[in-house]
């Protein structure tokens, strides 16, 4: 890893950033840097209501420059569930629809701790039921659902949740470094939590703060609507796609999902992209992360 990168990945590991604390200056840092739409960007911006009406659910939609695939994607975005929305992620998905040529709509969602669990995975529910489910005169679409770290988990379990109430399910999930399991102290299962965990940039009080942050409650943490690798019943699941990062506290649990999602029977693909970090997904597309990770996203979005 270039040394210069990895001391600025230090610096951002500094135990001194609390999440629990100081998640709404990072919000702030995120929003100085947000990307927002420009001419030069195709995109529309459009709002799904909630089930009961009482609020509403930002949704935009990017074009790519040349549109080679029918099937769109709804894209979640991660942040622990705390940070992170659709401005901050406008230039990873303009990456995305221009590079794999398809039709990208991401959900603003509504973020811990003012709107703990289970208002985000509603908000992201709601919007793939909208959009999965076709009008009476319009063509049934295959519609791709990915997400990156808490995104990806939210993009698993709603997969979940859509093959439970029987609706109409994506063809195929790409989960980019996703968290599935609840514990990320130095007790966990995962090697990685603790060889990762410390000095790339992506701290296990980070995610400790994040997943306190959004499920108050233990008992809540250790199921599977936040915690898929909790699940009893993985089986009937789209075929996915596990995208990880060498040097990411995250990376077994990813992996671990993956085995046991092909484990129950589903079609799977798990790549780890090495001397990487976790929240590439941010990257520039022409980083090597980026154009791997792309490229590997075509090769299964395209089989």
């Amino acid at each position: 890893m270039n040394p210069v990168f990895k001391f600025l990945l230090r610096l951002a590991s500094s135990p001194r950033i609390d999440m629990q604390e100081d998640y709404r200056w990072v919000r702030k840092v995120q929003k100085f840097f947000s990307s927002a739409p420009t001419a030069r960007f195709r995109t529309l911006d459009e709002k799904i209501y909630s089930v009961d009406n009482n609020h509403e659910i930002p949704v935009r939609i990017f074009y790519p420059k040349k549109k080679r695939h029918p099937e769109p994607i709804l894209y979640i975005h991660g942040g622990g569930w705390v940070i992170g929305d659709i401005d901050y992620y406008t230039r990873a998905c303009v990456n995305i629809a221009d590079q794999l040529g398809r039709v990208v709509y991401s959900v603003d969602y509504r973020l811990a701790p003012e709107n703990p669990f289970p208002a985000g995975l509603n908000d992201v529910y709601r919007v793939a039921e909208v959009l999965l489910t076709p009008l009476e005169d319009e063509e049934d679409e295959d519609w791709i659902i990915m997400g990156d770290s808490a995104g990806g988990n939210l993009a698993a379990v709603v997969s979940m949740l859509l093959r439970d109430r029987e609706k109409r399910m994506p063809q195929k999930q790409v989960l980019i470094y996703p968290l599935t399991y609840w514990d990320h102290t130095e007790k966990s299962p995962f090697e990685s939590v603790r060889t990762n965990g410390y000095d790339y940039g992506m701290t296990i009080k980070k995610i400790q703060g994040f997943m306190e942050l959004y499920g108050p409650d233990m008992a809540e943490r250790k199921s599977p609507m936040i915690s898929p690798l909790m699940a009893e019943d993985l089986n009937g699941l789209p075929d996915t796609l596990i995208i990880t990062a060498e040097f990411d506290p995250l990376r077994d649990e990813g992996e671990a999902y993956g085995k046991a999602l092909r484990k129950a029977g589903n079609r799977v693909r798990i790549h780890r992209v090495l001397n990487s970090v976790h929240g590439f997904i941010n990257y520039p597309a022409f980083t090597e992360p980026m154009e791997e990770t792309l490229k590997e996203m075509e090769t299964f979005l395209n089989d």
